[in-house]
């Protein structure tokens, strides 16, 4: 996907480095990388941003100051306020699944506006936005921290983008036929003599209730070689 079609994340008094840090690793994780920021506390850079971005460098390294709001969402022409409170201002509220999906449709660039840590977007700030965004949230604490509200806006923006979900390199392919037939048999070999199958009547029965256990789990290959070794320890006579 192309930058100009993601999602600016503005930063508006950010009063923490590490809450900067945060962001930027939130942001990361769901592939955003432009941070705005509006007049931050501490100035910026900030030391402290970049050991709480744990790797999330790339995102500090772009982000670029404003000294207005109004300056930070320029070039853009879909802004989003991010608050709990709509502030005596009257304008659509959006679930930040509602307005990520505005954002794929949208022609022009956009833009999600997080306030201070302890008050919130301004007015004066939530005026700039088209819409506001916010979450159904317990109403005796409604309080997110600032990497938490854009983690949220940044997941659901990233399922109408083209992310690959991770998969887990230890999953493999279940066994092939002929191991798993290795391993009935191997089995088999080992309870004959101990009368397993007995009564003889049933001996048929009994070898296919003990097949569709072994063949139900989908063992891989790697399980299958497993088995058969301990299948094999279990045969050799004990060490005296």
């Amino acid at each position: 996907m192309a930058e100009a079609q993601k999602p600016v994340i503005v930063l508006i008094r950010p009063q923490l480095g590490e809450n900067i840090g945060k962001a930027a690793r939130a942001m990361l994780n769901f592939g955003l990388v432009e941070m705005r920021l509006v007049e931050p506390r501490d100035g910026w850079p900030n030391p402290a941003a970049g050991p709480a971005a744990a790797g999330a460098d790339l995102v500090l390294e772009k982000a670029q100051v404003f000294s207005s709001t109004a300056e930070a969402v320029a070039d853009c022409a879909h802004v989003y306020a991010t608050t709990v409170r709509k502030r005596g201002v009257t304008k659509p509220v959006l679930t930040p699944e509602q307005a990520a999906q505005e954002i794929s449709r949208n022609v022009g660039r956009s833009a999600f506006l997080f306030g201070p840590e302890r008050s919130g977007l301004e007015t004066e700030d939530v005026a700039l936005a088209r819409a506001i965004v916010t979450v159904p949230i317990n109403p005796r604490f409604g309080s997110l921290n600032l990497a938490q509200a854009v983690i949220l806006c940044a997941y659901e923006w990233s399922k109408s983008a083209d992310l690959v979900q991770p998969t887990q390199e230890d999953v493999l392919p279940p066994a092939p036929q002929d191991e798993l037939e290795g391993l009935i048999a191997h089995l088999e070999r080992m309870l004959e003599p101990k009368g397993y199958f007995m009564p003889e009547a049933r001996v048929e029965s009994t070898r296919r209730t003990l097949r569709g256990v072994l063949t139900k789990p989908a063992w891989n290959h790697l399980e299958v070689r497993t088995l058969r070794g301990v299948l094999s320890s279990l045969e050799r006579e004990p060490r005296t």
